[in-house]
């Protein structure tokens, strides 16, 4: 159980006592001597005192129910925001700012900032200031709240503090710095600042230290959690791009035969179950064993990297290239019909013819051929096996009629 719910506690039991003399359920018994203004003045004094730990025990009530509230974030900003929502009916402010040290303990960060006027905040996260020898470095020795009053003041008597300049800048005028201590440790800051001057007294100061155990806590939990989950991110990442990248053919950069072929899987099933029709393109370079008998291997190597790359520009973001062998290439055009098929594809036949290249031998170009086959996925559905042979021999078709020529199945 913390401090602040056996606090209510006892005021709660203490409220309940008094009102109970107050209506006469505890009998009293005094001396025939005893004065009677006495009395009265003890009870005066009572209601007094009854309505002080009212106002005490709402206000307990309050930092328990923000305190609940700010334990239901789980990363470090999600906190940082519950604060901010939380945090007006106890403490006023205008911005709250949070900073936190890194982990040498050289310097301050700004992490977090929130405020009611966010087009002229002027330190923003990212902000960094050395720690050693500023007032920070002092409110961590105390470990108490600062409370300044009167920043334009302060930036008069502490003229090459570069934060203040800035935080005056964006009209503040008094600001209440609080240190975050989890288990000992000095993890950070929180800054409530207003637009006032002399906003802040001593009972916000006491008003925060009642919660900061438990706000430094959960700010370094939620710091902790933040780290495990940007660090899980970037293994995802990692992988995405490692599974990327050996889906890759090592030369033309295009998906390698295995990959290619599984993306046409996918693109038939998920055509087929939306009735959305499929395009497969088989292409190929024409006469490329002339071009590496002619100008070497490495210009046929060229070739292809260049012959992929027009290919992949020419295909919209939801198209597919792979190297399906050799100079041959597979592409997929998913939820898309065969006039649209023969459209994209003479455009991509076009780029390729236009492509040059320049030897020492000589200057060359190529040109491709393609077949397409092309099923509308509803009156009859095709499977990979029959939309690659109907390809195949629409390519074998497109040679045979003179190359650099696009036919359909």
């Amino acid at each position: 159980m913390n401090d602040v719910t056996l606090s209510v506690q006892r005021l709660a039991s203490y409220r309940e006592a008094i009102k109970k003399i107050k209506k006469g359920k505890y009998s009293l018994s005094f001396p025939k001597d005893t004065n009677i203004e006495s009395i009265l003045d003890f009870e005066s004094e009572l209601v007094q005192l009854a309505a002080w730990l009212d106002a005490r025990f709402d206000g307990f009530n309050k930092i328990q129910e923000i305190s609940t509230e700010i334990s239901k974030g789980s990363v470090l900003d999600e906190v940082l925001n519950r604060i901010y929502d939380t945090f007006h009916e106890i403490i006023p402010y205008d911005r709250i700012g949070c900073a936190l040290i890194s982990d040498d303990y050289e310097r301050v960060f700004a992490h977090w900032t929130k405020s009611n006027y966010p087009e002229k905040i002027m330190i923003k996260n990212g902000y960094t200031a050395f720690l050693s020898g500023s007032s920070l470095e002092g409110i961590l020795t105390t470990q108490q709240p600062r409370i300044l009053n009167d920043l334009q003041l302060y930036l008069v008597e502490h003229p090459n503090s570069l934060s203040t300049k800035l935080i005056v800048a964006e009209g503040i005028q008094s600001s209440l710095t609080c240190p975050l201590i989890a288990d000992g440790k000095p993890i950070g800051f929180i800054f409530f600042s207003s637009k006032e001057k002399n906003t802040y007294i001593d009972a916000h100061q006491k008003t925060f230290i009642n919660l900061a155990r438990q706000i430094s806590f959960l700010v370094e939990k939620s710091r902790l959690y933040q780290r495990i989950y940007d660090i899980n991110n970037q293994l995802v990442n990692a992988l995405a791009q490692l599974k990327e990248q050996s889906s890759r053919d090592a030369l033309t950069g295009v998906f390698h035969r295995g990959a290619i072929m599984e993306f046409l899987k996918n693109t038939i099933e998920k055509d087929t179950r939306k009735k959305q029709p499929t395009t497969v393109i088989l292409a190929d370079i024409d006469h490329f064993k002339h071009v590496n008998d002619t100008y070497g291997h490495v210009a046929g190597d060229t070739a292809l990297k260049e012959v992929s790359k027009s290919l992949t520009n020419h295909l919209r973001s939801h198209d597919c290239v792979g190297r399906y062998g050799g100079e041959e290439f597979l592409i997929i055009l998913g939820e898309t019909n065969a006039t649209d098929a023969m459209l994209i594809t003479e455009r991509i036949r076009q780029a390729i013819s236009e492509l040059k290249f320049e030897r020492n031998e000589g200057n060359f170009s190529v040109t491709m051929s393609f077949g397409i086959a092309y099923s509308d996925n509803t009156s009859h559905i095709k499977t990979e096996e029959t939309l690659l042979l109907e390809a195949d021999s629409a390519l074998y078709h497109a040679k045979n009629e003179g190359r650099n020529r696009v036919c359909i199945a």
